[in-house]
């Protein structure tokens, strides 16, 4: 399971962004891999103004809100109040803004890794919990070394 920031969504869905090939991709193994994701509600707004500040087109920004809601292995968690407290905690400690640290007490309060572009939100982050960019993130890798020694194994 991860935690999947704003900016690796923004990243695949705006196809001129720096990390659209990247960000693409990743998901799409991830995906297709099984991988669980996890975000909180904010995402929907966070990528629908992303989107619409950078394409200029409202109707595009919500097909994105639309798209994220129909990935299947994508839970979205609700601010409550456990979750809001985390996040101001985490944002007076590690001093993010606001939206930042929301996603870093997801993946706190879980315990599981936060994958963003962000590389303020990274670093600061990185006191509390595991952070990965797309490119960075070996669990990919090492899903696929174990399928080719399985593959190797049952072949032989």
């Amino acid at each position: 399971m991860r935690v999947v920031d704003a900016s690796v969504w923004v990243g695949r869905l705006v196809d001129t962004e720096a990390h659209y090939a990247a960000s693409r991709r990743w998901i799409e193994v991830y995906l297709a891999r099984g991988g669980q994701m996890v975000a909180p509600m904010l995402l929907l707004a966070e990528v629908a103004g992303a989107v619409a500040r950078r394409i200029g087109d409202k109707a595009l920004a919500n097909r994105a809100t639309e798209a994220l809601l129909a990935v299947p292995n994508l839970r979205l968690v609700p601010l409550d109040a456990q979750l809001g407290q985390a996040s101001a905690q985490l944002a007076a400690d590690l001093g993010l803004k606001g939206a930042d640290a929301t996603y870093v007490a997801v993946a706190h309060l879980l315990g599981v890794p936060l994958v963003t572009w962000d590389r303020q939100q990274g670093e600061r982050a990185a006191e509390r919990i595991a952070v990965y960019t797309p490119d960075t993130d070996r669990m990919l890798d090492l899903s696929m070394l174990q399928e080719t020694a399985e593959d190797a194994y049952y072949t032989t």
